[in-house]
């Protein structure tokens, strides 16, 4: 027998509409909706119905459960179990172990973690009993299913956060704009958490929104492009079937009106003065008019002509198709003496007309055009020593934010056209129209860049614009609240593990660069509900933080992230979300820090552990770079003197010191190669010290007047293998040339060779300067006749 018992069921149904119906199905493995006692089969075969094991009271959790304790699922018993504590149950299947945990020995079970139906909306588990002393299950395991009861927690989200849409202007009403949606991630089988209704917060009278299709509509007639080219709509999704206490998304619709040519042209005066020399030519341009046609594109298109006046003859008018404007140029030579102004009345039509509106006409207009004949040297005059404008910051760049008036002081009065000084206006911010003054924004303008822009306006006669004069233009901009506020600064938070729920723990305020009138209100609060920790508005521009627990851990959680929304009151409000970090500290009992994790040590200072790692690797790296570079350099040998191996002498010998000249006995001499044996072998370097004193090799003797070649080999060999044969900077080539040069030998060494029918015994009577001179050639000259006996 299986007993059911659902403490959960009363508190659902009272959240059900009054009227519903409820369905509760429990599923148990094998088992069928059937009579207590026996089913009856197809065949009319009567099956006995054995009994159930297992006993259950709850299949059902809510989902993000915030209580204290593990949630209670519900208590799983076998009828085989005789409460003698031999019993042991044993739970498998999804989440068994981490999400669901089971009490061995009394089958209670509990759900360890707070679950998310979105994430997952039911789990399968099977329970089964064992004989604790055997190990022997008591009966086949047996599977049941959890469900997850959703709540309204999700709220609701649009595809887009900005719709764009376009519909022509002078739509009739319930024309279609666009259709937004949205999406609820609860349930939508379950009650009416999913259930969303389309509202509109903005962008009434114009537009409307279906509640239950989301599909924008026109909601006002004749609404003109002209006056009004963009619109700003938001709308609602409100779960709940729109009722109280439902969650809600919003979006943006930027809604745009196409232009339809509803708007005839239009001149901005009756009459136009303009002026120019009799002595123009023919093709010279005299000036330029143009008609205002607030439509654009196609529909903006103009054509100008000349209808009638006595100055048709002398002057025409051509359509500049890039501008628009209306070019008046010279047709016939003026002539002043006969007429001082000429008249000509112009017409301009739009060459594009649409038949729907031509109820709206007529699309032309009419209007004078004077041409003075003479012009006087004299600079215009304004009507003011100095203008000033005022202008909001939000102002859509091409608006008109202000008029400059100057006129000629002269008799005749001839037309002004307007300038503005390019070096006082660098970044072109501003436009004149030359020929009424009016100042337009070419660029949008940002009161936190600069509030005040100080620009020239030149006003010139048209027939001479050397006659100039200039006038200062203040043009203040005015401040919009277009800045969310935010953080004044950077706060370094931390909490105390030993803190107490209710405690402040951080003092925050923030700046906001607008500038409203009535000065600034902040509005503090969460972003999103937080356990840990809450926001308390002072109501003067500051708040507070408070925990909302006690007992804070930093080896489980080193540091909190809290969003904190901070919104002005201005209008449109502005609003932005700052993260406070705050850190898990150890404190005293006086609530001063000792110390924190390293952790979080880290974060506040915006290095998290993987960068601080990856720094010291760089700098170990470095290190070993810079160690392997000296070790080369260490190892490294230096160069030979003599690179090439035809760069041969017979002997190079190079000191620091000057010789004694005649006198001196102690130079190098080709005796000393021939009779290496009268080296002293005591005598040293005098101009450097060694670095090493090894104790002297006397070469062997060779035999006198042996052969050159031998004396080479020999020398080469003995100081290749005597590391302390000196000197120690010297250095000894040794080579030999042999018989086979072209050049034959330049060595000295064999000059006895070809020179030897020279005599050299009258050396020794020039006296004790030139006896070792003497003896050098005269031994020579002997050693030379033995060889050649």
């Amino acid at each position: 027998m299986m007993m059911i018992h659902f403490p959960w069921l009363f508190p659902l149904l009272c959240l059900l509409p009054l009227g519903s119906t409820v369905m509760l199905v429990v599923r148990s493995r094998g088992s069928v909706p059937r009579p207590p006692s026996q089913t009856l089969q197809p065949e009319g075969r009567v099956l006995h119905r054995s009994k159930r094991d297992w006993m259950w009271r709850q299949f059902f959790l809510s989902e993000e459960y915030m209580g204290n304790n593990y949630q209670y699922v519900g208590k799983l018993r076998s009828d085989k179990d005789r409460g003698d504590g031999t019993t042991r149950y044993v739970l498998s299947g999804e989440g068994a172990g981490t999400i669901f945990r089971i009490d061995e020995k009394s089958g209670d079970l509990h759900a360890t973690q707070r679950l998310d139906r979105e994430e997952k909306a039911s789990y399968t588990l099977q329970a089964q009993a064992f004989n604790k002393n055997t190990g022997l299950p008591l009966e086949p395991a047996t599977e049941f299913i959890v469900k997850i009861h959703d709540i309204n927690d999700n709220e609701p989200k649009f595809t887009k956060d900005v719709y764009t849409a376009s519909v022509p202007e002078m739509s009739d009403v319930g024309t279609f704009v666009i259709e937004v949606n949205a999406t609820d991630a609860d349930d939508a089988s379950y009650g009416n958490s999913a259930r969303l209704v389309y509202s509109i917060l903005q962008g009434q009278p114009y537009f409307s929104v279906e509640p239950e299709t989301g599909i924008v509509r026109i909601a006002l007639s004749n609404m003109d492009r002209e006056v009004r080219k963009d619109y700003q709509v938001v709308i609602q999704a409100k779960d709940m079937a729109g009722q109280m206490g439902g969650l809600s998304g919003t979006t943006m619709v930027n809604v745009t009106l196409t232009d339809v040519n509803d708007s005839p042209p239009r001149f901005a005066y009756s009459s136009y003065h303009l002026s120019t020399y009799e002595s123009a030519e023919i093709g010279f341009t005299v000036g330029r008019i143009k008609a205002n046609d607030g439509d654009e594109g196609q529909n903006a298109e103009m054509k100008y002509r000349i209808v009638e006046g006595d100055g048709k003859d002398s002057l025409d008018i051509i359509t500049d198709e890039v501008t628009q404007e209306g070019i008046i140029v010279v047709r016939k030579q003026l002539d002043y003496e006969s007429r001082r102004v000429y008249t000509i009345k112009v017409e301009v039509t739009n060459t594009h007309t649409d038949p729907n509106f031509l109820h709206l006409g007529p699309f032309s207009d009419t209007a004078t055009v004077k041409v003075t004949a003479k012009d006087v040297d004299e600079p215009p005059v304004f009507s003011r020593p100095q203008f000033v404008i005022e202008v909001n910051e939000d102002t859509p760049k091409g608006s008109i934010i202000g008029t400059v008036t100057a006129w000629d002081p002269d008799a005749m009065d001839y037309p002004v056209q307007f300038a503005i000084d390019q070096h006082t206006d660098p970044e072109r911010l501003f436009h004149i129209d030359s020929k009424n003054g009016s100042i337009t924004t070419l660029k949008s303008l940002d009161r936190e860049v600069s509030k005040w822009h100080n620009i020239s306006v030149l006003a010139s006669e048209i027939n001479n614009p050397r006659q100039r004069s200039r006038v200062p233009v203040l043009i203040k901009v005015l401040d919009v609240n277009d800045n969310a506020p935010e953080f004044a600064m950077s706060y370094d938070t931390f909490v105390c593990e030993n803190v107490k729920a209710g405690q402040i723990i951080q003092t925050i305020s923030a700046i906001d660069t607008d500038e409203p009138l009535i000065g600034h209100k902040f509005v503090f609060s969460l972003s999103t509900s937080n356990p840990n920790f809450t926001i308390f508005d002072n109501e003067d521009n500051t708040a507070k933080i408070l925990t909302r627990r006690s007992g804070f851990n930093r080896q489980e959680v080193s540091a909190y992230y809290l969003p904190v929304v901070i919104s002005d009151n201005d209008y449109p409000i502005q609003s932005s979300t700052s993260t406070l970090t705050i850190r898990v500290c150890s404190c005293d009992s006086t609530g001063s820090m000792r110390s924190c994790s390293v952790d979080a040590l880290l974060l506040s200072a915006g290095l998290s552990t993987g960068a601080l790692v990856a720094i010291l690797l760089c700098i170990v790296i470095l290190l070993m770079i810079v160690v392997l570079f000296s070790a080369l350099r260490r190892q490294r040998r230096k160069e030979p003197l003599i690179i090439s191996k035809e760069d041969v002498r017979d002997n190079v010998v190079s000191y620091n010191d000057e010789g004694g000249g005649e006198e001196d006995t102690q130079a190098f001499d080709i005796g000393t190669l021939r009779h290496p044996e009268v080296m002293d072998s005591n005598k040293l370097r005098r101009d450097i010290i060694p670095e090493m004193l090894f104790p002297y090799h006397r070469p062997s003797p060779m035999n006198e007047c042996s052969d050159v070649r031998d004396f080479i080999s020999s020398r080469l060999q003995e100081n290749d293998t005597d590391p302390s044969a000196p000197p120690y900077d010297s250095l000894a080539t040794y080579a030999y040339e042999g018989n086979g040069s072209v050049a034959e030998s330049l060595s000295s060494l064999e000059s006895s060779v070809m020179e030897g029918d020279h005599e050299y015994d009258y050396l020794s009577t020039w006296g004790p300067q030139f006896k070792k001179l003497a003896d050098m050639y005269i031994g020579k000259d002997t050693c030379t006749s033995g060889l050649t006996n």
